[in-house]
């Protein structure tokens, strides 16, 4: 949404950006003197309850407090001509937003990411009654606004066949500009002070950048189980010969989130000589030079739908960076090309085998990871603007 609100600005329009208070903003976004911020505090009780029960009860609670908030926020903006909402979240985003600006006037489009319904039967599990009124809700908004953009063509065709829009239109998510591959001796130099600051010894050490959310459509369990597969192999490679040494790893965690904590704790208790986690918050301003450092990408998404494509493998390629993702089906393999861009692993032994393959010989000689560096730098040239520029203009701003 900040790539909306920048491009819309670059357009003439005048925005106003509307979203949760919490993580700083970029400062494109806070000093471009066409975006207006305004921002409302969450309600999270419901991240503190365990059972379903509890969550659903408690998370009316939360839906009911933050549509209050928001309507109260919505209805002192200027009158719109246009209304772009995110999809995810959309209790009770959308209906706030319909019910509060909706005029003759006034165009209404929806931005889906994934479907919030499919999230929340993550934790509610199966066609839980609240599962099946937010579907209601969902498909009911997709048919009343006024066009739908969504980030794959899975998620298209579903919007069309299942939720009966009329037309779905695609827009990828892709690596803004900021997002540019590094030259090597201005990765070397901040791979080393990054080092510094992980607390990492400096030396020849490979390294692994896993951006997160911290939700629950991420599956970290995948990435403890591998850790441990992978030490035990290295271990056996390095008893079968003389003089073998496999490389330091280090697996850096960005973001945070309420399942941070956990992970954390859980990572320390692994017997772990070669493989290292680190987990850290990262500024907007410093977040893509840390992934453009990275010697492979690691994405642990498993969606809730199958239909999206999270955006983390966006902004590594933009950085020229090939990518590890979890594989959950057609929808991935629109933008992550096994062997060409990025490789694939379904499983935490599969994922251990391809660390391993990829650091083997790593640092004097890294055939896998260079051809996968040169298939992702060839099939990431378009940036968001220009992807934008065709894909989105033209629903967001007809006839301009």
């Amino acid at each position: 949404m900040q790539y909306h609100a920048r491009a819309l600005a670059a357009s003439g329009v005048d925005v106003d950006l509307v979203g949760f208070t919490g993580t700083p903003l970029p400062r494109a976004i806070e000093d471009d003197p066409k975006i207006s911020v305004h921002r409302f505090a969450p309600s999270t009780m419901r991240q503190r309850q365990d059972s379903g029960l509890a969550y659903a009860l408690v998370a009316v609670f939360d839906t009911l407090t933050v549509a209050f908030r928001l309507w109260r926020q919505l209805r002192i903006l200027p009158k719109p001509t246009l209304v772009l909402a995110q999809n995810p979240p959309a209790f009770p985003t959308l209906a706030v937003s319909w019910w509060t600006l909706k005029q003759r006037d006034v165009r209404f489009v929806t931005d889906w990411h994934n479907l919030g319904y499919t999230v929340l039967r993550l934790r509610l599990g199966g066609w839980n009654p609240a599962v099946r009124l937010a579907r209601w809700y969902e498909r009911r908004d997709a048919r009343r606004v006024d066009a739908n953009l969504c980030v794959s063509r899975g998620l298209a065709r579903f919007l069309e066949t299942r939720f009966g829009v009329k037309e779905a239109f695609v827009l990828y998510d892709r690596p803004a500009a900021m997002f540019t591959t590094l030259d090597r001796p201005e990765r070397e130099r901040f791979r080393q002070a990054l080092f510094g600051r992980l607390g990492v010894r400096l030396g020849v050490t490979g390294l692994i950048v896993c951006p997160t959310s911290w939700t629950e459509d991420e599956d970290f369990d995948v990435v403890i189980e591998a850790a441990m597969r992978l030490e035990e192999r290295i271990r056996g490679w390095e008893a079968s010969g003389r003089d073998r040494r496999f490389t330091d790893l280090v697996i850096l965690v960005t973001g945070d989130g309420a399942r941070r904590r956990t992970f954390e704790r859980r990572f320390a208790g692994l017997p772990l000589r070669r493989v290292q986690l680190r987990t850290r918050w990262l500024e907007p301003e410093e977040y893509p030079r840390v992934v453009g450092s990275a010697d492979i990408g690691l994405c642990l998404h498993r969606s809730s739908s199958g239909l999206d494509i999270p955006m983390k493998i966006a902004d590594m390629f933009g950085a020229g960076v090939p990518v590890c993702a979890l594989d959950y089906g057609a929808s991935l393999a629109e933008r992550v090309h096994h062997g060409e861009n990025g490789l694939l692993f379904s499983s935490a032994p599969q994922l251990a085998d391809v660390l391993f393959d990829l650091f083997e010989t790593f640092p004097s000689d890294r055939p896998l990871l260079e051809r996968l560096g040169r298939g992702t730098r060839k099939r990431s040239k378009m940036t968001w603007d220009e992807g934008w520029a065709t894909e989105a203009r033209p629903t967001l701003l007809p006839g301009r």
